[in-house]
């Protein structure tokens, strides 16, 4: 068990935690949440022992290990394989141990610890860890160094994961994966043997692979139970009930101050007065609570172009000689909600670079709308930003001549208010780079948007902020992400990525999810049953009861029917509903279901009284 009791921190006379304490027992998986700046980094720092806390204490079994993921992953000339399976220090230190041990009885303890840890099957494992997160077997072969930082981040992330240390820590660990890995991780944290506590703001992972969520605020630590949206929801309910029991009590506070003000100089009051003076000083104030700092995005909204934007004709793509993706037929409209879908490698960044004009077509035909504006965002854009210069630098290099005033209502809108609009880029925090990066996307007000990886760094709340953005602004939106909440709020239209091609994928997010998660087979759905074979026109007239009895029931299957579609209706109409959209694409997926089958039945019902009607005239 982990135990945190009564600790306090502060950095440079700003204190991060006050008395806080938590304790987490060993197996939970547990979701770390907070504002930016609350103290998430800095309580891993504290378990993990770099920082000295100022007070209190924090405990775990002894011989436990911690692990977690470096910021920076250097690359070597060793293979990736052979990386992730040195990350198991104990293992890589036991096979060394054993080429030179003499003793026996050393030799024997070597042989069974290596039992102990499955060390014989790690380099499995290592390759079926490495695979979940995009390597094919050619790429673990290769050295560390031939990947980018982002990879090597997995890399890294592997390691840990194959040394199973007994708390693993885990920040932001989709920032620098694919909506694949991301969902591979899920499962995998879902069944890790140990303690897991992860810093997220994507809300999938935080419901479907934790079990608790760690709330830091106040200065506090609060553990609730549940996923991010159980989490979310008894939290408004907790501030409702504060902010109620503090505005009666404010009621009572004037009542009593109020009988104190009228009678304190009056004598035959003045026990009284005195009395409720005693009341007021022993009331222990309750405070209202703070509502969340949130700042909407305001994406500038495009002029209307005749359809269609963007159109490709037999259109090829790549880099150098070599295609990527080849004879593309697309069309996007100006209202169109685009996700992007396919594993890593197969070509949605080099789709989202063709669209943005990055990419210059190999073959083909691609038409544009003539005064067409495009806004790009890419994760490497936000490493293209200037580190010297303020966000107010950035904008006024766009627009030269537009008052400040006007420059500091820009950046106010994307949630850099005055102190973050000058202040050097190199000291905003990730999610303050994200902002400034869509609005310099978004200034122009393109009439499509292509955003490839936009949450990365971005907390829930400004998730949500991006989310009623896009679906407030009236260009198109072609989207790759891993924020599966995200697509599913903002997408309506699906393309899949593969094998060099780009087609409509036949189904929805959750049948996606499925399809990846069964590695890459078909979807199966049931098979449609065999339309029931006509009456004749005319049945004989000794069919009666039979068709008596076929009325009664198909008027009872409308019946029941019409009963379920009110309830369904019912179900609809509460708000509520709607802030868990999975659970209301659900409930909208049973209703569009019930009205078909409402159709259907009444059709069979009318059908059934004609036949009816028709033996009767017999």
């Amino acid at each position: 068990m982990l135990r945190i009791d009564d600790i306090s921190y502060s950095i440079q006379g700003r204190p991060l935690f006050e008395g806080a304490s938590v304790s987490i027992p060993t197996g939970h998986k547990v979701g770390l949440v907070g504002p930016n700046g609350a103290g998430k980094t800095t309580l891993f720092k504290l378990i993990r022992g770099e920082l000295a806390l100022d007070g209190g204490e924090i405990s775990l079994p002894s011989r436990a290990r911690i692990g977690g993921v470096a910021q920076e992953a250097p690359g070597t000339a060793t293979s990736v394989l052979d990386t992730v399976l040195e990350a198991d220090e104990e293992r890589a230190a036991l096979l060394a141990e054993s080429e030179t041990a003499t003793d026996p009885q050393r030799i024997a303890d070597i042989q069974t610890r290596l039992t102990d840890i499955d060390a014989w099957s790690a380099e499995a494992r290592a390759a079926s860890i490495l695979d979940g997160l995009g390597f094919s077997n050619d790429d673990q072969a290769r050295p560390s160094a031939d990947f980018s930082g982002g990879w090597r981040m997995r890399i890294a992330l592997a390691g840990v994961l194959l040394s199973q240390p007994d708390l693993l820590l885990l920040d932001e660990p989709t920032n620098y994966l694919d909506l694949e890995g991301a969902l591979w991780l899920e499962t995998y944290l879902a069944r890790y043997p140990h303690t897991v506590i992860v810093i997220s703001h994507d809300r999938d992972l935080l419901n479907r692979a934790v079990g608790h969520i760690l709330h830091v605020e106040d200065r506090g630590l609060t553990l609730y139970t549940g996923g991010y949206d159980d989490f979310a929801k008894l939290r408004a309910e907790r501030r409702a009930l504060q902010a109620a029991a503090a505005k009666k009590q404010a009621d009572r506070r004037a009542h009593l101050q109020s009988f104190v003000d009228r009678f304190r100089a009056k004598a035959s009051k003045a026990r009284q007065a005195q009395s409720r003076v005693k009341m007021l000083e022993k009331m222990t104030p309750i405070t209202s609570p703070e509502e969340a700092k949130f700042h909407r995005f305001g994406f500038p909204q495009p002029e209307e172009l005749s359809p269609p934007i963007v159109a490709t004709e037999g259109v090829s793509v790549g880099y150098g000689d070599r295609a990527v993706l080849r004879r593309l037929d697309l069309r996007i409209d100006q209202d169109d909600r685009i996700a992007l879908l396919g594993r890593n490698g197969q070509g949605k960044s080099t789709l989202s670079k063709l669209l943005a004009e990055r990419l210059p077509v190999m073959e083909g035909k691609l038409t544009r709308s003539s005064k067409l504006r495009v806004g790009y965002f890419a994760q490497h854009q936000v490493d293209e930003l200037q580190l010297d210069e303020t966000p107010l630098d950035h904008i006024h290099h766009l627009r030269p001549d537009e008052a400040p005033s006007k420059l500091r209502a820009r950046l106010a809108g994307f949630g850099l208010m005055e102190a973050q609009a000058k202040t050097k880029v190199g000291l905003l925090s990730g999610g303050q780079k994200a902002r400034l990066s869509l609005l310099i996307a978004t200034i122009d007000a393109p009439h499509i948007l292509i955003l490839d990886e936009p949450t990365n760094h971005l907390d829930i709340e400004s998730r949500e902020a991006l989310t009623e953005a896009l679906n407030d602004y009236t260009g198109a939106v072609v989207l790759v992400s891993h924020d599966m909440h995200l697509l599913g709020l903002v997408a309506d239209r699906l393309w899949l990525v593969k094998d060099g091609a780009v087609s409509p994928w036949q189904g929805d997010l959750d049948d996606y999810r499925r399809f990846l998660l069964q590695g890459d087979q078909p979807v199966t759905k049931p098979e449609p049953k065999p339309a029931a074979k006509p009456a004749p026109k005319r049945p004989p007239r000794d069919a009666m009861p039979g068709l008596r009895a076929e009325a009664r029931r198909a008027e009872e299957r409308v019946t029941k029917l019409t009963d379920m579609l009110a309830k369904l209706d019912s179900k609809l109409a509460d708000p509520a509903l709607y802030h868990q959209p999975l659970e209301a694409k659900k409930w909208r997926r049973k209703h569009a279901e019930a009205v078909a089958a409402m159709s259907r039945a009444e059709d069979i019902w009318i059908k059934a009284l004609e036949d009816l009607e028709t033996a009767k005239s017999d």
